[in-house]
């Protein structure tokens, strides 16, 4: 059962996290309309379409990706606002243990990282699909995709020269395929390829093709063909920020796919897939971390315990940015990238816990 301080505790965690909140993405939300509104305008963005597909998706993305920082900065607050008001006096001269203060925070802290990891791994993918596509629409630049390769399975590889998502369509479009001796034994040129939108269906245009068999092969010519391909324009042609539209099983199937075409973007992939559960865990570690910092009244007061707290903030993100320009250029597997830090933190938090004021 919880007892009258875990629930005022819990109270004031969840009530100061929910305002720092609304007040963060409300100066984001400002910002970011003062920067698009003109694009907006001028490419005739429906206001039905600016509100419920874009910044609502876009609170729920960047509120849920900063989440965790948010919850180190209330916890921070709070918990200095008790010590500086002296409510945490009779807490601490209570005879029970730090662990039995610390039990409300870890309540709220847990309630806010599931509602973190399923907002990640589901909610946020779906929203960001409709946030993406307003984009696409009415505000992104052009995407280009030039010297295209990649190997698919069934010993097949494709290369194409330029394609525009202007244009739709891909040129010097080119498909080998190698028998199990690593033999060429199908060659496929067209100057022109268009795939039909959300399928594998495509149309080529002035389009060669070679059977090679020893000792005799075959050449044809086609002005125009209609065939299938176990791929599509839109897993060839990607903005980097794709893997943001998938919820889990779908980027774990991408992720799988992307490896068996020897991808180079499966780090950007697998570092997605892990930061999707290490930053909601993080709200553990940095709940410990403000609770030690914050519960001591310092000379200087909220603001001073505020400066610490952000402190830790920019350090934790600047460890996260190294470690996955690591993973990304260095080699380092995504798993120790993403979760070096958390544990690096949780070290720290350790430490700070067992100094903290008995």
């Amino acid at each position: 059962m919880l007892s009258i301080l875990d629930k005022y505790i819990i109270r004031k965690f969840l009530s100061t996290f929910f305002f720092m909140l609304g007040i963060i993405m409300l100066f984001a939300m400002v910002f970011d309309v003062s920067e698009k509104l003109s694009e907006f305008i001028s490419n005739h963005a429906p206001v039905s379409a600016i509100v419920f597909e874009y910044y609502l998706s876009f609170l729920l993305f960047h509120g849920n990706m900063f989440s965790s920082m948010i919850i180190f900065i209330s916890v921070i607050w709070f918990t200095a606002k008790l010590a500086q008001d002296t409510e945490l006096i009779p807490m601490w001269f209570s005879g029970k243990p730090i662990s039995r203060f610390m039990r409300p925070y870890m309540i709220g802290a847990t309630i806010l990282m599931l509602h973190s990891l399923l907002l990640n791994h589901f909610i946020v993918p779906n929203a960001n699909k409709l946030r993406l596509g307003f984009e696409e629409k009415y505000y992104r630049d052009v995407m280009m995709v030039e010297n295209y390769h990649a190997d698919y399975p069934g010993n097949t590889s494709v290369y194409f020269s330029n394609y525009t998502n202007e244009a739709g369509k891909v040129t010097n479009f080119v498909l080998q395929q190698w028998g199990d001796s690593s033999k060429p034994i199908f060659f496929l040129k067209a100057n022109e390829a268009m795939n039909h939108r959300g399928t594998n269906k495509w149309t080529l245009k002035n389009v060669y093709i070679k059977r090679i068999g020893y000792p005799i092969g075959t050449l044809q010519y086609r002005a125009t063909m209609d065939t299938v391909f176990n791929f599509s324009m839109d897993e060839m042609a990607q903005r980097e920020n794709v893997a943001e539209t998938m919820t889990y099983p779908e980027l774990s199937r991408l992720i799988s796919r992307e490896k068996q075409k020897g991808s180079s973007r499966v780090p950007y992939y697998e570092i997605e897939m892990h930061q999707r559960t290490s930053y909601p865990f993080a709200t553990y570690i940095l709940t410990i971390i403000g609770v030690s910092v914050a519960s001591r009244k310092k000379r200087g007061g909220i603001g001073l315990n505020i400066a610490i707290g952000l402190g830790f903030v920019f350090v934790y993100i600047f460890a996260m940015k190294v470690m996955a320009v690591a993973a990304l250029n260095v080699g380092l597997p995504a798993l120790i990238a993403v979760w070096t830090p958390n544990l690096l933190f949780g070290i720290l938090a350790f430490l700070l816990y067992r100094t903290a004021q008995k």
